[in-house]
């Protein structure tokens, strides 16, 4: 049991890198690849339905980590408080960041491109921390997971957004829209918590074997659901049409 916990915490915590490093990435880059309101209106519909999807993956990793290994969630929970004041911070201005938009103005794109700079500074800050680093070497790690999300989210960009921000995009991305960027950056972003992680003592600090007899088969039924809902969600927000047209996740929120 104490292997598939394990299993299951690497699974749903390089999920979360893969998928929020889209979003997040392409919040990032708003004002790059957005220079009015209605390029900016065509990133956010790109990226708005799956901010939530992929926090799905961060509160299940989150679970895991809270529900096997106890012990170990609150030694390295208070060790990296900062970072994790930090990461809470980035996530909400985000967040409502998104969610203001509807009501116009400058300030909700503002939140959403402060924030997801925050949120990957402060996964920088954590990933640096669990890897041992310090001064200098800490900052090349912030620096270098930042930007590995920009990458990400240009590669995104590439795939599903449409009119002008997509041809940036794509420029920037190196002239492919076929989802070579997207494809490599999302598997380096999903190795690096594996890579930060493997030195933690897991196995040593797994809870009993009674708990996690009751958490481990909840938790793998719970994987082809997560699985098939973020397919269907690829699916349904697909653009249509020549990506000067409209993206058709605008209809979740906009």
């Amino acid at each position: 049991m104490e292997t598939l916990a394990i299993g299951l915490l690497g699974f749903f915590t390089a999920g979360y890198f893969a998928l929020a490093g889209a979003d997040l990435g392409l919040g990032m880059l708003l004002p790059l690849l957005g220079r009015d309101r209605a390029d900016r209106d065509r990133i956010a519909a790109a990226l708005a339905p799956y901010f939530l999807g992929s926090e799905v993956w961060l509160v299940a990793a989150a679970g895991v980590f809270i529900g096997c290994f106890p012990e170990l969630e609150g030694e390295l929970f208070t060790e990296l408080l900062p970072v994790l004041v930090l990461l809470l911070a980035g996530w909400v201005v985000r967040d409502a960041g998104l969610w203001w938009r509807v009501h116009g103005g400058r300030a909700p794109d503002v939140m959403i491109c402060a924030g997801s700079w925050t949120v990957v500074a402060a996964w920088g800050w954590a990933l640096a921390e669990l890897l041992g680093g310090a001064g200098g070497m800490a900052s090349a790690t912030v620096a270098g997971v930042a930007l590995l999300f920009a990458a990400h989210g240009l590669g995104y960009g590439a795939l599903r957004l449409t009119g002008e921000p997509y041809r940036r995009a794509r420029q920037l991305a190196g002239g492919t829209g076929r989802g070579q960027t997207f494809a490599l950056t999302g598997a380096v972003l999903a190795a690096l918590p594996l890579l930060a992680g493997a030195g933690l003592p897991l196995r040593e600090n797994a809870a009993a074997g009674p708990v996690l007899g009751l958490l481990v088969p909840a938790l793998t039924a719970f994987v082809p659901v997560l699985l098939a809902a973020q397919l269907w969600l690829w699916r349904a927000t697909a653009r249509t049409g020549p990506r000067e047209g409209a993206a058709r996740t605008t209809a979740f929120f906009f």
